[in-house]
């Protein structure tokens, strides 16, 4: 397979699954912002935007956190060119530039939902609106990933795909959880205990896990049982433990198929070796923004290491 079709492949499914979890993250937003007052509703939103890494870019054009303006700047506005509106449109570029690699499903399942999109987000989104948008947005995460998984051959092009989802999909935990986590507990005082289960419910419902959780856990909210479920736990999808499972399984397929490892194989076991031992309690004594953050850079540099080892830009 050629390097640049290797490339739009992984990049489509890291689009596809950061655009996807950005619009939970924004719905998650909304519902706390409606049971806050105005001041405690705009911290919620700048919040998001901190998650997202935006808040440079959103107070050089913005003095206020409102819901509307962040949730439209995240969205669509032109002033963030990596609002979702052009996130998804990448899918669908690296969609046409690996044409040949995917199923007629797979590009159907794309090009349908970035026509409906880009129609709701041809204009500013209102509050009512945006609930219309992030059903889109999970929809079409579920469709893809759903003709992706029953009608691809498991062949390079997939398994290309599948590391994309991971490397982004990991990274996207990590963040949501890091951020959460440092606004939750300013102080090691707090540290496992209940400050506020609306917050903590927030963060499970950014990453999809609400329900899972609730079903392990009787519903109790408790900040070291949700570290636990989301770093740890390899039956949630999400989880960092999961991820980087599911990482590692692709990219040995892939070494498998091309006859070798490398760098990117090497930096996965390291990574392996890392977490695969790891209990709630040691995270904590290390301290859970440190582990966060190293995992988030061993992803990063895994992921770059799979560009170079397969010639992304060759």
């Amino acid at each position: 397979m050629l390097g640049r079709t290797a490339n739009g492949l992984f990049w489509m499914f890291r689009y596809l699954e950061r655009a996807e979890n950005t619009g939970r993250l924004l719905d998650a937003g909304l519902r706390m912002a409606l049971t806050r007052d105005v001041e405690t509703a705009q911290e919620e939103w700048r919040s998001v935007i901190s998650t997202l890494g935006l808040k440079t870019q959103y107070e050089a054009v913005h003095v206020s956190y409102d819901g509307q303006s962040v949730w439209n700047f995240v969205l669509r506005d032109r002033a963030n060119p990596a609002n979702v509106r052009e996130m998804f449109s990448a899918v669908r570029t690296n969609a046409r530039l690996a044409r040949t690699q995917i199923s007629t499903q797979v590009w159907e399942a794309v090009n349908e939902n970035w026509m409906k999109l880009d129609k709701l987000l041809a204009r500013p989104v209102t509050q009512s609106g945006l609930g219309q948008v992030v059903t889109r947005l999970r929809r079409t995460g579920t469709q893809v990933h759903g003709a992706l998984d029953g009608s691809m051959l498991r062949n390079e092009g997939y398994h290309f795909a599948r590391a994309g989802t991971f490397i982004e999909r990991g990274d996207s935990t990590a963040r949501i959880l890091d951020m959460k986590y440092y606004l939750l507990l300013p102080s090691l005082s707090y540290v496992g205990s209940s400050l506020d289960t609306g917050q903590w419910d927030q963060v499970l419902r950014s990453v999809a896990g609400a329900s899972a959780y609730s079903w392990l856990n009787a519903g109790q909210i408790e900040a070291r049982g949700i570290v636990e479920f989301l770093v740890l736990d390899e039956r949630f999808p999400r989880s960092l433990a999961f991820c980087r499972s599911a990482l590692r399984d692709n990219l040995a397929a892939l070494a498998r198929m091309h006859g070798s490892e490398g760098r990117c194989n090497a930096l996965m076991q390291d990574a392996d070796k890392h977490i695969s031992d790891l209990t709630v309690e040691r995270i904590f004594d290390q301290g859970l923004h440190e582990f966060l953050i190293d995992f988030m850079a061993r992803n990063s540099a895994i992921a770059e290491a799979i560009g170079e080892d397969y010639r992304f830009l060759a």
